[in-house]
C-alpha cells in the first residue's frame, strides 16, 4: 500500500504549472490546453447595399437636407459653352475709366439704347448656315465652326439648293471659333482690310508674356501678316484633321447617327489631340471642341458619354464644366450594367488624377462625386482588381492627407469626401493583395487621425471599423495598428460616444479582440486606457438583453434604437472575447477576476440565455469563467461565486452541443479544487456525464473530463461512485487508443489513475485492468517503442520532449504504485 504521504503527493490538484523561463515544444503543445484561453470568433458579416447611392438608407446623412444628390438630371445645357481661355499668366489691373451710355435706359427696351452690330450682309444669302446662327444667338451652345481652308466643306454649309455661290474673294471671312453665350457686346466697325486680318485662318492677336523675349519667339512673314511657328502648326492641324472630325461629329450627332460611329470619332479626336501635343489647356480653340462634345451629351448613351468624360477630362475643363463631368461619370456609374464600359475604358486613371490635383476648396463637390464613382465600380471585383493596379491605395492615402488639412469651414464636405472614401478602401481591404500596400502607404495610421478629427460622423467611424475589422485579422495589418499611439484609447473613447450605434460597436469590439488575441502588450495596454473597463461593463450592461426581466438601475437598454436578439448577442459574443483576451496577463486577470459587476454580469449572461439561441456567447461566457477562475485564490468575489457557477454551468453540461460541454467540462475542472463543488458535482451526477465523455475520440475533450475526475477522486468516496461508472476501465482503454498520439493526454490519464489507485483498494481496479495497464505502460515507458511510429523528425522532437515532460514521470510513478499492489495482493 502507498503511505499516507505519498497520497498526498499523488494526489496533487488538476492544475498545470507555469514556467516562464521554459520554452519548449512541449510548451508550445501544452498552450493549446492551458487554463487561459485565447476565444476566437467570426467577422462581422456586412451585407452588401444593392442600391449604388452616395448615402445609403442605413447613413446618418439619410434624412439630412444638406446632403448631395444622388439622383439628378443633367444636359447640354448645365454646361458652360466656352469653358475658360487659356490665360495669358499676368493679372491686369482694373480700369478707372467709368463708361458714359449715350442715353438714359428709361426705354421700353433697355437693349435698344445700346449700339446694335452691323448687320451680317451674308445672312440672308447663307441659307442652313444663316439659320443655325440665328438659333445659335439664342441658345447657350452654338455650333461649330466653319472649317477654314476646306472649299468644299464651306460650299456644303453655305450653299442653298439651286443658289449660285460667290467666289472666295467676294466674300469677307467671319471667324467663329469664339462665341460668347449670352447677350452680344456692340461691336466697332472695322475695315475690311482689320477685319480680314483678325478673322483670317491661323492668324490671332496675342500678347507677349511678361519677361519673354523677342528672340525667342521666331515669326514668318505670310502677306504682311504675323504667324509665330506653334500657332502655325497648330493651325494646320486644326484646318486638316480636327476641324473635319468636329464636322463629322456635328453629322453623326443627328438623330439618324450610329452611336458607335461617335465613339470613334471621339476615339480618334483624342489621339490626335494627343498626337498634336494640344491636350490639356494648350489648344487655343479647346472651347469649340468642347461646345461640339457638349451637344453630343443629350444623346443620352452611356458609352458615348464616358467617351466624352475622358475626353473632357483630358482637356482639364474646370470650374461648373468639371463638377458636371464628375456628375455624369457618377450618373453612368450607378448602373452595375455599365461596369463592363468602365472595364475597357481609361477613365479610370483620369478620376483618379482629379483625386490627386485638384484642391477639394475649390473643387469639393466634384471630388465628391469622383470618388463616388469609384466606390460604386469599387464593388465590382474585375475593376477592383484594376483600381488595385493603379495604385488606388496610394491615391487615398495622398487624399486624407489633403483632407487632415481642410479649413473648418470645408469640414462638411470633407466629411461627405470620406464616406465615399473610406468605402473603396473598405472594398479594397476585401482583397488580399492589398494588405500589403495598406501596410506600406500607412493608411491604418492616417484612419485613425481620421477617426480623431471626425469622431462625431457616424458614417465615417462605421466605414473606418469595417477596415479595421477586415485588415486587422492579418498579422502584418495588425502590427501596424498596434503601434499606432494612443489607438485603444481612441476605441475606447468611441466605444463611448457611439455606444448605441450596434454596428460600429461590435466591429470596434471585433478589432480589439485580434489585437489582445497573441499580444500580452496589447492586453495590458488596454487595461491601462483611461476608463476602459468601465466603458467595455457599461457596454456590457447595455447589450445585456432582459426580454422577461426589468433593466438594472443604471441600465441604458431603453435608451438604444431597437435590434434584434441576434445583434445584441453579436456584440456581446465579441465584447466578452475582448474581456477573456485580458484576462490572459497576469497584471489583468486578478483585478478582473475581483469585479464583482463582471462576474455578476457573466451569470446574468448564463441565467437569461440558452446554449440552443445563444450558442456562442453561452461557450465564449464559459470560456472566461474558466480564464478568471485560475485567479480563484486571489479573488474572493470569484470564491464566494464558484458555487453558483457550478450550478449555472449544468446548463451547458446537459446541451446537445460538444462546444458547451467541452467548455463546460474545462470550468469544472477548475472549480472542482473546491470541495462545495465536488459535492455538487457528484450529487447531481455531472460525474456521470464526465465517465461517459471518455468514450469521445476527441482528445481536447478527453483531456477535460480527466482533469475533473482527477480532483473527483481526491475523496475517498467519489472513489468508490466512479468505480461503479466503469471509469478505471474507461481509462485504460483511452490511454491505449489515444496516448501514443497525445502524450500529455496520455500523462493526464495516468495522473486521474494514480489518484484512484492511490487508496490501494481493489474494488477500483480489478487484476485484469491492472495487468493491462502494466503491459500499456511497460510498452510506452520505452522511449524508442514509444516513437518509433512517427517519421516526420520536427513532430518527433515535439512528441519526445512531451513525453519526457508530461507522461514519463507520472507513469514511472503509476507504473511503481501497481507493481506494489501486485505484491500485496
Amino acid at each position: 500500500m502507498a503511505s499516507a504521504e505519498g497520497n498526498q503527493e499523488i494526489c496533487s490538484p488538476f492544475i498545470p504549472t507555469q514556467n516562464t523561463l521554459r520554452k519548449t515544444s512541449a510548451e508550445i503543445v501544452s498552450e493549446a490546453r492551458q487554463l487561459l484561453r485565447v476565444q476566437s470568433t467570426q467577422r462581422p458579416f456586412t451585407p452588401r447595399d444593392g442600391h449604388r447611392e452616395l448615402f445609403g438608407k442605413s447613413s446618418a446623412r439619410a434624412d439630412c437636407d444638406n446632403r448631395p444628390p444622388s439622383t439628378f438630371s443633367l444636359h447640354a445645357q448645365n454646361f458652360d459653352a466656352p469653358d475658360s481661355r487659356p490665360g495669358s499668366g499676368t493679372r491686369l489691373s482694373p480700369l478707372n475709366h467709368k463708361p458714359k451710355f449715350p442715353a438714359p435706359c428709361d426705354a421700353e427696351d433697355a437693349f435698344k439704347v445700346f449700339p446694335k452690330p452691323p448687320t451680317d450682309p451674308l445672312e440672308g444669302k447663307r441659307g442652313l448656315a444663316g439659320t443655325r446662327a440665328r438659333l445659335l444667338r439664342a441658345g447657350s451652345l452654338p455650333t461649330l465652326p466653319p472649317v477654314e481652308g476646306h472649299a468644299d466643306v464651306k460650299e456644303k454649309l453655305n450653299s442653298r439648293p439651286g443658289q449660285k455661290q460667290p467666289s472666295a474673294k467676294q466674300l469677307p471671312v467671319t471667324d467663329h471659333t469664339e462665341v460668347c453665350s449670352g447677350l452680344h457686346k456692340p461691336t466697332p466697325c472695322r475695315t475690311a482690310s482689320e477685319s480680314r486680318k483678325i478673322t483670317e485662318p491661323g492668324v490671332h492677336l496675342r500678347v507677349k508674356p511678361t519677361g519673354c523675349r523677342d528672340g525667342e519667339r521666331k515669326e514668318q512673314r505670310n502677306g504682311g501678316k504675323s504667324i509665330s511657328t506653334g500657332e502655325g502648326a497648330e493651325s494646320l492641324v486644326w484646318n486638316n484633321t480636327i476641324a473635319p472630325l468636329l464636322q463629322q461629329l456635328e453629322t453623326a450627332g443627328s438623330p439618324e447617327g450610329s452611336v458607335d460611329r461617335l465613339c470613334e470619332l471621339c476615339v480618334r479626336l483624342h489621339g490626335t489631340l494627343a498626337e498634336a501635343d494640344m491636350l490639356g489647356r494648350r489648344c487655343k480653340r479647346r472651347s469649340g471642341i468642347l461646345r461640339a462634345l457638349f451637344r453630343l451629351i443629350d444623346l443620352n448613351s452611356a458609352q458615348l458619354n464616358l467617351h466624352i468624360a475622358k475626353l473632357c477630362l483630358a482637356l482639364c475643363v474646370s470650374g461648373n464644366n468639371l463638377l458636371n463631368i464628375c456628375k455624369l461619370v457618377f450618373k453612368i456609374s450607378r448602373s452595375e450594367s455599365n461596369d463592363i464600359l468602365f472595364q475597357n475604358n481609361s477613365i479610370l486613371d483620369s478620376l483618379l488624377d482629379i483625386l490627386c490635383n485638384e484642391d477639394v476648396s475649390t473643387c469639393g463637390e466634384a471630388l465628391l462625386y469622383c470618388i463616388g464613382t469609384l466606390k460604386f465600380l469599387s464593388g465590382n471585383s474585375v475593376i477592383l482588381r484594376l483600381l488595385l493596379d493603379k495604385n488606388c491605395v496610394g491615391v487615398a492615402q495622398k487624399v486624407i492627407q489633403k483632407l487632415h488639412m481642410v479649413e473648418d469651414a470645408h469640414l462638411t464636405i470633407a466629411g461627405h469626401m470620406l464616406v465615399q472614401l473610406t468605402a473603396i478602401l473598405r472594398n479594397l481591404a476585401d482583397h488580399p493583395e492589398s494588405r500589403p500596400s495598406f501596410v506600406a502607404f500607412s493608411v491604418l495610421s492616417e484612419l485613425c487621425v481620421v477617426l480623431h478629427r471626425h469622431y462625431k460622423d457616424q458614417d465615417v467611424c462605421t466605414n473606418i471599423s469595417r477596415i479595421f475589422s477586415k485588415l486587422s485579422s492579418y498579422s502584418e495589418c495588425r502590427l501596424a495598428l498596434a503601434q499606432t499611439p494612443g489607438c485603444y484609447q481612441l476605441f475606447i473613447e468611441l466605444l463611448s460616444k457611439h455606444r448605441q450605434k450596434q454596428d460600429l460597436v461590435v466591429r470596434l469590439l471585433f478589432t480589439l479582440g485580434n489585437l489582445t488575441a497573441k499580444s500580452n502588450e496589447a492586453r495590458h495596454h488596454l487595461f491601462l486606457c483611461e476608463g476602459s473597463v468601465d466603458t467595455l461593463l457599461q457596454l456590457y450592461d447595455s447589450y445585456q438583453r432582459r426580454d422577461d426581466t426589468l433593466p438594472q438601475k443604471g441600465s441604458e437598454t431603453s435608451m438604444r434604437p431597437p435590434s434584434t436578439a441576434q445583434e445584441d448577442d453579436d456584440v456581446l459574443v465579441k465584447l466578452v472575447r475582448v474581456l477573456a483576451n485580458m484576462c490572459i496577463h497576469p497584471a489583468v486577470g486578478p483585478a478582473l477576476a475581483d469585479n464583482t459587476t463582471f462576474i455578476q454580469l457573466l451569470k446574468e449572461t448564463l441565467e437569461l440565455r440558452s446554449v440552443q439561441e445563444s450558442e456562442e456567447l453561452m461557450v465564449n461566457v464559459a470560456a472566461t469563467i474558466n480564464n478568471l477562475s485560475y485567479y480563484q485564490e486571489h479573488s474572493v468575489t470569484l470564491t464566494c461565486n464558484h458555487l453558483d457557477i457550478a450550478k449555472l454551468m449544468m446548463k451547458l453540461v446537459l446541451s446537445s452541443s460538444n462546444d458547451a460541454v467541452h467548455e463546460a467540462t474545462r470550468v469544472y475542472g477548475n472549480l472542482s479544487q473546491s470541495g462545495d463543488v465536488r459535492d455538487f458535482i457528484m450529487q447531481n451526477n455531472v460525474h456521470q456525464f464526465l465517465v461517459a465523455l471518455l468514450d469521445s475520440k476527441s482528445t481536447d475533450v478527453c483531456f477535460s473530463a480527466c482533469g475533473v475526475l482527477t480532483n473527483l477522486a481526491l475523496d475517498p468516496l467519489n472513489r468508490a461512485s466512479l468505480s461503479q461508472e466503469g471509469a478505471a476501465a474507461k481509462l485504460v482503454d483511452c490511454l491505449r487508443d489515444l496516448g501514443p498520439g497525445d502524450w500529455q493526454l496520455a500523462g493526464q490519464i495516468c495522473q486521474v489513475l494514480w489518484n484512484v489507485t492511490g487508496s490501494g483498494s481493489e474494488t477500483l481496479l480489478d487484476k485484469q485492468d491492472r495487468e493491462s495497464l502494466l503491459e500499456i505502460l511497460s510498452t510506452y515507458l520505452d522511449k524508442d517503442e514509444a516513437l518509433k511510429w512517427i517519421e516526420n523528425e520536427d513532430i518527433r522532437d515535439c512528441h519526445r520532449a512531451c513525453w519526457e515532460m508530461e507522461f514519463f514521470p507520472v507513469a514511472q510513478k503509476l507504473m511503481k504504485t501497481l507493481q506494489s499492489l501486485e505484491l500485496t495482493t
